[in-house]
């Protein structure tokens, strides 16, 4: 057997109820059926929206109060009905109009049902924005709420900071909190007429504090009082109902919401003390107040309106320290509405710091306070604001002095790519350029940085440092290559060959290493180190994968050998001859279709005879002309008569006659 009950949503007098129970009974339970038999029953509770429900619980109640004698109920039952007028105007709900005259005589003191939950059971980040999160912040409109998230946590300063004032410290919706929906009054003519409910439930409101002025909810009554004012655009008369619930019920439920009220009250009026004042009140009630979170805000903002900087960053730091503690993670948010409310809080700090005297101010404020997990937002908060002023030193200041403070953060080097941005932005090269050393120097990979961070783990810093290398070896460089810098020349070339060998100690087996390598060679060789350069060029020509500037390389390096044989002294010159030898075959053998690869066998051929290598020497004649035999005539008659002396030399005279048949016919 299943018996459904249905949960009215409407309010009846206790006698009415009482029948109405009777009547279920009867048609419920059958003449065969007994009390022991409904063990068996299975109940069901189901809540049914009855249309002209608001109307009969109205109906009800004033049956009551016409038809029963006066008694402890009565008061209840005004306050009732005024509640339902208010409710039937204005769709405002300040408790469930589903309970009955007697239940409400004995009800215990509730929670308004949005209060704040228990902090001690943190609601997780992705649920803040239900709750307490659902109260909008000033200016939080329907396009406002739509603001993307961002991943960066830098506050959006493309609005002024007029505006901005204007609307992060508008009047505060508490709609979500109070259960109340937005007031549409009518603009047309009759709106008093349109009105007539609230007005009578303010007459009831009214009659029942003056008739029963010792009623234990006259709070309540006064808070109702209040709210139909402010419905009815009375505010000043709402805010002297609300004066009176505060000085005569302290200890209220609804002190916290009152107080807030009256502290934006006096905050748009630009009563900053007695709004934060007001705000005060709420904080002190502590974090399970619907409204403690705002007022933290508010008043932050009460405190900067009096030029208070360093009590409105209090309230500011506050606030961020109690999102953190009921598990809001800063950096990553959901909820649009909640990320702007955290970057209006940034940007307030931003304002605070600046005009506290900037970047020290936030060391010193953190030195005094204590460092925060998210201490690294609020400099590049600071920063960004510089940035946006075009206070470019200022803004690399603001992320510096972090960096400094905290050399092995986790965003340290971001922090310092970010400096680099900023030069570049404000157009200052030198800075650029010593930002960049700073940063290859700070983060280069054997850095001590990276004994506390794997670098794999930042990939985007691993590519900026190959391209800051870069950007540093092909600057000083360039330097080194302009007339004008001739005095600093020799500084110029240090540095650039410095960052070269940075770049290809670093990066190895980047595809970029065998261009760099090259340069670096180049760089050698225009600054007449014609060894160090032969060197670096046999290193791009054969120690990487092919590349487009390998068959140069190893034609350069050839090249600047036989430079260098030209400077060096005679007790060096064979030693010296021996490499451009082995450097030529090398060339040969690796770049055969190379258009010098005949010269340079040709010339290797002259030098082994000189040297008298005999046997080597005829061999590379001969290879040279097997494999080129179609080259210049000059070329292939020296090969023929190196072949013909060294086959004459090594007593080879058959040979040596054949040599000197081709040099003959090859000669004029």
């Amino acid at each position: 057997m299943k018996v459904i009950l249905r949960k009215h949503l409407f309010a009846i007098p206790a006698a009415a109820t009482t029948a109405l129970v009777l009547l279920n009974g009867c048609g419920t339970v059958t003449e065969r059926e007994t009390i022991a038999s409904l063990r068996n029953v299975t109940i069901e509770i189901k809540e049914e929206q009855i249309e002209g429900s608001l109307e009969k619980a109205m109906e009800s109640y004033r049956k009551f109060l016409e038809e029963t004698p006066e008694s402890a109920m009565t008061p209840e039952a005004i306050r009732r009905l005024a509640d339902l007028k208010i409710e039937k105007e204005y769709g405002t709900v300040v408790d469930s109009p589903s309970a009955s005259v007697k239940e409400l005589a004995t009800e215990d003191e509730k929670p308004l049902a949005s209060a704040a939950p228990d902090v001690s059971t943190p609601l997780p980040a992705k649920d803040l924005a239900r709750g307490k999160a659902a109260i909008a912040l000033p200016g939080e409109d329907e396009k406002q709420q739509k603001v993307q998230s961002k991943s960066d946590a830098i506050a959006d300063l493309g609005e002024s900071q007029k505006e901005f004032e204007k609307r992060a410290t508008g009047k505060v919706d508490i709609s979500g909190a109070t259960k109340k929906e937005d007031l549409v009054l009518p603009a047309e003519a009759g709106a008093d007429l349109q009105t007539a409910g609230a007005m009578e439930a303010i007459e009831l409101y009214k009659n029942l504090l003056v008739k029963y002025p010792h009623y234990d909810r006259n709070d309540q009554v006064l808070y109702q009082l209040s709210r139909a004012y402010e419905e009815t655009g009375q505010v000043e008369k709402a805010m002297e109902i609300l004066n009176r619930l505060v000085k005569e019920y302290p200890r209220s439920r609804h002190i916290d919401e009152a107080q807030f009220r009256r502290a934006e009250y006096f905050f748009t009026r630009k009563k900053y003390l007695d709004a934060e004042d007001a705000y005060k009140a709420v904080v002190d009630s502590g974090i399970g107040s619907a409204f403690y979170e705002f007022a933290v805000y508010k008043r932050g903002w009460a405190y900067f309106k009096q030029d208070m900087y360093e009590e409105a960053l209090n309230d500011f730091i506050a606030l961020l320290d109690y999102k953190i503690s009921i598990g809001v993670d800063l950096e990553h948010i959901e909820s649009d509405i909640e990320r702007k409310r955290i970057d209006d809080t940034y940007r307030v700090i931003s304002l605070s710091f600046s005009y506290l005297g900037g970047p020290e101010s936030v060391v010193s404020y953190f030195d005094k306070y204590g460092a925060r997990e998210y201490e690294a937002s609020i400099y590049s908060h600071l920063g960004e604001y510089y940035l946006s002023k075009r206070r470019y030193a200022d803004a690399a200041l603001s992320y510096n002095a972090f960096v400094e403070r905290n050399p092995l953060h986790k965003v340290a080097p971001h922090f310092h790519i970010r400096v680099i941005e900023i030069y570049l932005t404000g157009g200052f090269p030198k800075l650029v350029i010593d930002a960049k050393k700073n940063f290859a120097t700070t983060y280069g990979l054997r850095a001590t940085y990276w004994t506390f961070f794997d670098i794999n783990a930042y990939p985007d810093v691993l590519v900026f440092l190959k391209s800051n290398l870069t950007d540093l070896a092909n600057h000083f460089h360039a330097m080194y290559q302009d007339r004008r810098m001739y005095k600093q020349k020799q500084e110029n070339f240090d540095e650039a060959k410095h960052w070269y060998r940075v770049f290809l100690e670093s990066f190895p087996e980047d595809t970029q290493a065998p261009g760099m390598n090259f340069q670096l060679a180049e760089l050698l060789l225009e600054n007449k180190d014609f060894r160090d350069a032969a060197l670096e060029y046999e290193r791009t020509a054969y120690n990487y994968l092919a590349h487009e500037k390998a068959s140069a390389a190893g034609y350069a390096a050839v090249f600047a050998y036989r430079e260098h044989l030209k400077t060096a002294q005679q007790s060096q010159r064979v030693l010296i001859k021996r490499e451009i030898i082995r450097s030529s075959l090398r060339f040969a053998d690796a770049f055969p279709k190379h258009d010098k690869a005949a010269i340079v066998l040709v010339a290797a051929t002259d030098d082994l005879y000189e040297l008298k290598d005999y046997p080597l020497a005829v061999k590379t004649g001969r290879k040279m002309l097997e494999t080129y035999p179609q080259a210049d005539i000059k070329l292939r008659r020296s090969a023929w008569l190196v072949v013909a002396h060294g086959s004459f030399d090594l007593t080879n005279y058959q040979e040596a006659e054949q040599g000197y048949i081709q040099v003959l016919l090859l000669t004029d």
